[in-house]
């Protein structure tokens, strides 16, 4: 009996797929079968040396590394996962975030994508196929304005980038389609949770209620898994879904309020 997803011998790019989504991404697309290149600052143990590159994606010349390793190991790619996100920055809304701190949130949450989709979708196109995932949040409808407020904007700045390359690729056979998380079970909300809590001094069971609160609360009961996140990744990468463009994946457990 044939699998319902297979990736079998597709070339695929996930960054920082060494943490929380990110390698379960990884782990889930090697087991369907993919060729995965991933990339983070630091290499993990598990990860064999060839499917790993170290670059710091936040800079020009990181992606300009990544992108080179990606078609000097795979010849390009059928696949690229834009997992690779997050904050930094203080609490305490607008005021608190001076240009240095804005600049760090484009950095991470947007230009990365933005560089290595340059380098790397005019070959995809040129063979008329492909798929890219761009790896939003909810927080783009659903900001913390207290906290997230970067964050949240640099998501929404991806989510319309996202959706206009679809548009000007998709005639050309690359489909592009977004995937927005809400809360999810890994380290880095975690670390969140820890890191809100001492800026509030509260403690870390009062900083996740807050979190949770100020979403609104999840009405499943629970954050998503990373094995969940993973899973919706990998239908949308398949030709499962081959007819899936320009539009966006939300996967919060009910979170987000409105239709």
């Amino acid at each position: 009996m044939n699998p319902f997803i297979s990736l079998e011998g597709k070339p695929a790019l996930v960054t920082s797929g060494t943490r929380g989504a990110g390698a379960a991404t990884v782990k889930l697309f090697r087991e369907l079968g993919a060729q995965v290149l991933t990339s983070a600052r630091s290499k993990p143990e598990d990860l064999p040396a060839g499917m790993f590159v170290g670059v710091d994606l936040t800079t020009p010349e990181g992606c300009a590394k990544l992108a080179q390793a990606v078609r000097e190991r795979l010849g390009g790619v059928d696949i690229i996962v834009h997992m690779l996100g997050g904050s930094s920055a203080p609490a305490g809304g607008y005021e608190a975030l001076t240009d240095k701190e804005w600049r760090k949130e484009l950095d991470l949450n947007l230009m990365p994508a933005i560089r290595l989709d340059r380098e790397l979708v005019p070959a995809m196109t040129a063979h008329g196929s492909g798929v890219v995932i761009h790896v939003t949040s909810i927080q783009r409808v659903m900001p913390l304005p207290e906290a997230t407020i970067g964050y949240a904007a640099a998501k929404a700045a991806l989510s319309s980038y996202s959706k206009s390359l679809s548009k000007l690729v998709s005639p050309k056979g690359v489909r592009v389609v977004r995937v927005s998380p809400g809360w999810i079970a890994t380290e880095g909300s975690v670390h969140f949770a820890e890191r809100l809590a001492e800026q509030q001094g509260v403690s870390v069971e009062t900083s996740t209620k807050m979190i949770m609160d100020s979403l609104g609360g999840i009405p499943i009961g629970r954050p998503a898994s990373t094995d969940e996140v993973a899973s919706l990744i990998a239908f949308v990468a398949s030709d499962r879904a081959g007819s899936i463009t320009g539009t966006e994946y939300v996967i919060d457990g009910g979170t987000v309020p409105t239709v």
